[in-house]
């Protein structure tokens, strides 16, 4: 299912996650070269990305938005 990006957080790993509108969260890794991303590593590339559009893998498999903060 298509949702925003609301913001960007990093996980216990400093990798960075996307919030998204749904509540999900997703990994947006610069992992070259299997993931391609150099955008996640600034803050000014990051925050050209919020407000696009991510396809949410768990929104995908019907369950319910995390409520849970990190």
């Amino acid at each position: 299912m298509k949702r925003r990006i609301t913001d960007f957080h990093q996980d216990e790993a400093q990798d960075w996650v996307a919030n998204l509108d749904c509540g999900h969260r997703q990994h947006v890794r610069h992992n070259p070269p299997w993931m391609n991303r150099p955008w996640v590593v600034t803050v000014e590339g990051r925050n050209q990305f919020i407000g696009s559009i991510l396809n949410c893998k768990v929104c995908d498999e019907k369950n319910p938005p995390q409520t849970d903060d990190i």
